[in-house]
């Protein structure tokens, strides 16, 4: 899939929120979400898109919530548009591969954040003061070092702006702590269980965040899982502590953006040609590693 897909706004039904990279609906009881091909940097939304890359979240996300759904479960009802309402059959050729009918939640207002690696900004906060959100950790570590046990470092969910890292005190106080200990539990078993499989597969996951809802009173996983949106995805074969790693994320794309003296708080640049089309591969990449199939979503 070579060209990005423009999804119309106007289907036959309320849109909820337009996100930085997905669409949400309210299809009765439900939620149709749609993952869209543009891409965020520093929380901007850049003006370039990148195409096939709605349908790698997609499909990956599919993958894992399959995956991990008799350990974790989670809001997926559908991902074949043709179990969807009626109303939104001729809208097919925008909906396939990108898009989901989900179980419409509680939103519990916490980002899900497990460290397998330091990297990022927990290297910068450690070359700091030797802490990672708060957390007093050892002297020595080197940028990119595996953790001894990854790390769960919750943060509020900001509606604009960057996300504000909690301790999980804080976070009990916010949500309570049976639901604070339940997201703790649920993300570190996502985790370990998927950066298990992924490093047979060839992939590193150094970090991830996830989002969970509350629905008929029971915690499930929502949003996205693992993807390279939501995670750093390094490459396992190469995979050398001390240095930063080449990603499957889109890293490559912020360390383009950075390269060009962009400050991040103006009006952000185009991308060239080669950046998308490298940034389509690296999407692709990491969705035919993880599950082992090629990328034939035409």
């Amino acid at each position: 899939m070579n060209t990005s897909i423009v999804i119309n706004t106007d289907l036959p039904v309320k849109i909820l929120n337009k996100g930085k990279v997905r669409d949400i609906y309210e299809v009765d009881n439900n939620l149709l979400l749609i993952a869209t091909d543009r891409i965020s940097a520093f929380d901007i939304v850049l003006p370039d898109p990148i195409p096939s890359k709605g349908v790698c979240l997609t499909q990956l996300s599919k993958f894992w919530f399959d995956y991990i759904k008799n350990s974790v479960p989670n809001h997926v009802i559908s991902t074949d548009v043709d179990e969807f309402p009626e109303e939104l059959k001729e809208y097919r050729k925008q909906l396939i591969y990108r898009s989901m009918l989900v179980k419409k939640t509680e939103v519990v207002p916490i980002e899900c954040i497990v460290r397998g690696y330091i990297s990022g900004s927990a290297w910068s906060s450690y070359k700091k003061d030797r802490t990672v959100c708060g957390m007093k950790l050892p002297n020595g570590l080197q940028e990119s070092e595996q953790f001894p046990e990854p790390l769960f470092t919750p943060s509020t969910k900001a509606k604009s702006g960057h996300d504000i890292n909690i301790s999980l005190t804080e976070m009990k106080k916010l949500v309570g702590s049976d639901v604070a200990n339940k997201l703790n539990d649920y993300s570190l078993k996502i985790y370990n269980t998927a950066a298990e499989y992924a490093r047979k597969h060839g992939i590193i996951i150094a970090d991830t965040k996830f989002e969970f809802g509350i629905y008929n009173n029971e915690i499930i996983w929502i949003d996205e899982a693992l993807t390279p949106d939501s995670s750093r995805f390094w490459p396992a074969d190469n995979y050398e502590s001390g240095k930063p790693q080449p990603s499957f994320d889109k890293q490559y794309v912020r360390n383009y953006l950075n390269s060009t003296g962009w400050g991040h708080n103006s009006k952000p640049p185009h991308l060239p040609k080669k950046i998308i089309n490298e940034t389509t591969k690296k999407y692709q990449e990491a969705y035919e590693k993880i599950t082992g199939k090629r990328f034939l979503f035409q």
